[in-house]
């Protein structure tokens, strides 16, 4: 039994699966990240504990979460939950759980689940994004999660896609994150006209009567296509899976195709943008993921 657990700036979530992959158990809690780091520890500790006592016995426990493990100082890195940074996130865990954990970051483990049982099932290279309070990437090929030499392959929502853009927590301005993440929708809409105080799910539901909101859309999907025209540039995925919160805006798989397709090197586009098969349970099915099942 494996046990996979997705750390957000928000929640704590949890799930164990069998090796079939069918769920046993789930948990979710808040995320403690005003009290601190140890109160993080703290909270996952307790969530995997419930889990194996629901699943019945013990499990492995992989982990995806904001952020990176640096490959030289094993801290983790670029987590927009910043008190994580510069902190031995895996090490710490293992210790509290006495065992090995996997810890990947949380747009990596959507990747693997959707290319393992997802939309991307079947595929050779899949690259999957998380548009929500956050921006970031996953790149599976083969079935194999590809993490890069540095371990920052998929780690997209930093390119710079407008240089004049707002600063981004990372030190540059003009990041993706910035510009396509659910707060930098709201800043559009608020820099053409519209009122402060709406989310982007707000701003989606009045296209229809509020020409700011549909002026803040249609700025969000060209800047959206741009941004994926560097990803199929590179990488030339055989699919792109959009997940998080703003992956439910139906105007982002009938108008992103358009902006991609003007963007991108080639005379003809046909990779397909599609929505998590998985939806909000794609991180923490590929947190999951990430340990083989004992069987394999």
């Amino acid at each position: 039994m494996r046990i996979g657990i997705d750390l957000g700036g928000t929640k704590i979530e949890g799930i164990a699966i069998d090796a079939a992959g069918r769920e046993l158990a789930r948990r979710r809690i808040p995320t403690p990240a005003p009290q601190g780091y140890d109160a993080i520890l703290e909270a996952i500790t307790g969530v995997v504990y419930d889990l194996e006592a629901s699943a019945g016995g013990p499990c492995t426990v992989g982990i995806g979460g904001p952020g990176a493990i640096s490959p030289q100082t094993g801290m983790l890195r670029n987590s927009n939950t910043v008190c994580l940074n510069g902190r031995p996130l895996r090490e710490d865990l293992a210790c509290r759980l006495d065992r090995p954990i996997r810890l990947e970051n949380d747009a990596n483990c959507l990747a693997l689940s959707e290319a393992r049982d997802g939309a991307g099932q079947g595929m050779r290279c899949v690259f999957a994004v998380i548009l929500g309070t956050g921006v970031g990437g996953g790149l599976v090929l083969d079935g194999t999660l590809w993490p890069g030499r540095q371990h920052i392959a998929g780690e997209w929502g930093h390119n710079i896609l407008e240089a004049d853009g707002p600063p981004c927590y990372c030190g540059r301005r003009g990041c993706v994150e910035t510009l396509l993440s659910g707060p930098g929708l709201a800043a559009s809409y608020q820099a053409l006209g519209g009122l402060a105080g709406y989310t982007a799910h707000d701003i989606a539901s009045r296209i229809e009567h509020d020409p700011y909101a549909r002026a803040a859309l249609d700025l969000y999907c060209a800047r959206l296509g741009r941004a994926l025209a560097v990803v199929v540039n590179i990488l030339d995925p055989d699919v792109i899976v959009l997940a998080g919160g703003l992956s439910a805006i139906p105007a982002l798989y009938t108008e992103v195709p358009s902006a991609l397709a003007q963007a991108a090197f080639t005379d003809q586009l046909t990779t397909p943008i599609v929505p998590a098969r998985h939806g909000a349970a794609s991180g923490v099915r590929g947190a999951a993921h990430l340990w083989p099942p004992a069987s394999a």
